[in-house]
């Protein structure tokens, strides 16, 4: 059982996680929920397509304009609340590493700290302890918040995957954090090379059967563009292949730009797999 805010979802229950980006260089949608009501709106798309989740981003992953602390809160703290008041039973969750933000972000409403970097700042994981929050615990290679990697090697990818989110989660858990708001995610992209990704992603089964709900953030990333040598607004089909696979291999939780797309193929896999009943039935009854 996975539970996050107000909601419990059961062990082979797919979960959308919804990007909703708060800057203005954002490498996807370029700033196109930079502003208020545009990044609103996209709340309300995504809820509305079958979103459970929505992940609130302050700061770009890749290299930028340095963004304070501040200007991070500053992009993400207000509008958490007014999502949290007019949405709240949504899961609210945000893409942060540092603790002052994750702080601050749980005061105003947030129910899960989404750190993609790795535990690089490890008092992130006791501000979700001390607010009851939900955390993610991501492998990110051992990489600097918002670098790209660099002829980064592993003898085993998945080996390190297993060990880093395995390592964060039991942290987690010792510090208080609750065992059943914790996902782990191997990390697609971050301190890896396409080929690592590919691999991670072929093996996710691996990362399934230790129990931890397993979070894959794959949407138009770089890993899928040099696989099918596409560039960013032509990845879509690629990454919804990747979620098919990843779905079967034991994923729950998808962060994604493309809702309605991915709830589809979400619902198809789960069928296939016999979690799910078609929703109509008429071919061959009469």
């Amino acid at each position: 059982m996975l539970r996050l805010g107000r909601r419990e979802f059961d062990a082979h229950e797919p979960v959308i996680m919804a990007i909703v980006n708060r800057t203005p260089d954002s490498f996807y949608d370029q700033g196109a929920t930079f502003g208020d009501e545009p990044a609103l709106a996209r709340v309300e798309q995504a809820v509305a397509e079958g979103a459970a989740i929505v992940d609130i981003g302050g700061v770009k992953a890749g290299p930028g304009e340095e963004v304070t602390a501040e200007e991070e809160a500053r992009r993400t703290v207000g509008f958490v609340a007014e999502v949290r008041r007019r949405h709240p039973d949504v899961v609210i969750s945000v893409d942060t590493w540092r603790h002052d933000v994750g702080e601050a972000v749980c005061e105003a409403g947030a129910d899960v700290l989404n750190d993609a970097w790795g535990g690089v700042d490890p008092k992130l994981a006791e501000v979700a302890a001390r607010y009851g929050a939900g955390l993610v615990c991501t492998h990110a290679g051992g990489a600097e918040p918002r670098t790209r990697p660099h002829r980064v090697e592993y003898e085993d990818v998945m080996a390190d995957v297993l060990r880093v989110t395995l390592g964060l989660a039991e942290r987690a858990v010792a510090l208080g954090v609750r065992r059943d708001g914790i996902m782990i995610d191997p990390g697609h992209d971050f301190g890896k090379n396409t080929r690592h990704s590919l691999e991670a992603t072929r093996r996710l089964g691996e990362i399934a059967e230790t129990g931890w709900p397993v979070l894959v953030s794959l949407s138009n990333k770089d890993f899928v563009g040099e696989t099918l040598d596409k560039p960013v607004k032509e990845r879509v089909l690629g990454t919804l292949a990747t979620t098919a696979v990843s779905a079967w291999l034991g994923a729950q939780v998808y962060r994604v730009h493309e809702v309605a797309e991915t709830k589809q193929v979400l619902d198809m896999v789960a069928s296939i797999a016999g979690h799910r009943a078609p929703a109509v039935a008429r071919r061959g009854l009469a």
